[in-house]
């Protein structure tokens, strides 16, 4: 999984594995979620990340693991 945000292009992605995408759809205004071959969800892009997310100071991104619940 890789997450990579562009200042420059204002826009956020996130990758979820290697396998490349076949199709995008915008599921919402400057949100994006590409598809591989088998419908599963491969990536997500936001766009105008500054407006979606207008608080977020993007050099701090925090990543959080819940735990499994046995």
């Amino acid at each position: 999984m890789k997450l990579k945000v562009d200042e420059q292009a204002d826009a956020l992605y996130l990758t979820l594995g290697e396998v490349p995408a076949s199709r995008s759809e915008e599921v919402a205004p400057g949100i994006i979620v590409d598809y591989d071959d088998q419908d599963r969800v491969v990536g997500i892009e936001m766009l105008y990340l500054s407006k979606q997310a207008p608080q977020t100071d993007i050099r701090r991104l925090l990543f959080e693991t819940v735990p499994k619940v046995p």
